[in-house]
């Protein structure tokens, strides 16, 4: 049922026109995905809160299976762009200022892309992807570009001497598991997630600079 979806987050024409119908698809779809879900969504309802004809979202996406995919897709550019414009402003002298901005970048994600995140977060996208190969391709992706983002950091840390000498790959899983922890408390309205910001820092910089040779 349409009364489900919050209208103000849906483009308004004008919004529309400065964007290709394709791309309007795609984001009107991700608030679909997000809010109702992959069963509830329907072309119909896609076209009704569009105002474009289902066969010219059937002309840019196969399916609706399809159409899901590319909003993955989408997410998965759209993280990355974010990241680079949120670091361009921020100065990291060190690998764990590096983790620091990193963690601050996720939270900030959490705000920005909300339904994107909200999605990531549903049980349904894993379920698809256990029967299409691409789907899990893209989730895949999409993880491994959040961690690449940490263990970047962990790296560059353990050059500096900021950071411990610890598995980089398995020390950025545990690290992005515990901020997307809290992301979570943050998706389904539990917690807000900016209140656990300091002691969230606090406990980032203890697991990693325990041993470092030059703990901050």
């Amino acid at each position: 049922m349409l009364s489900l979806i919050d209208h103000t987050l849906i483009p308004a024409p004008k919004e529309q026109q400065r964007v290709t119908r394709k791309e309007a698809i795609l984001q009107v779809a991700t608030l679909l995905f997000s809010q109702k879900g992959y069963k509830e969504t329907s072309i119909a309802d896609l076209s009704k809160l569009t105002g474009v004809a289902e066969g010219t979202i059937f002309y840019h996406f196969k399916n609706k299976e399809t159409l899901f995919i590319s909003v993955l897709e989408r997410t998965r550019t759209l993280i990355l762009e974010e990241f680079d414009d949120f670091v361009r402003d921020r100065i990291s002298n060190t690998g764990i200022e590096l983790l620091e901005n990193s963690v601050y970048f996720y939270l900030y994600l959490a705000g920005k892309l909300e339904n994107q995140l909200l999605l990531l977060h549903r049980h349904y996208p894993y379920q698809i992807a256990q029967e299409n190969p691409v789907c899990r391709d893209h989730l895949e992706a999409i993880y491994e570009c959040l961690v690449d983002i940490f263990e970047r950091a962990v790296r560059l840390g353990q050059k500096d001497g900021s950071i411990d000498n610890l598995p980089p790959r398995k020390i950025a899983l545990i690290i992005f598991s515990m901020i997307d922890g809290i992301v979570r408390l943050k998706t389904y309205n539990l917690y807000d997630a900016g209140a656990l910001t300091k002691e969230l820092m606090i406990a980032c910089r203890r697991i990693l600079t325990a041993g470092a040779p030059h703990n901050p």
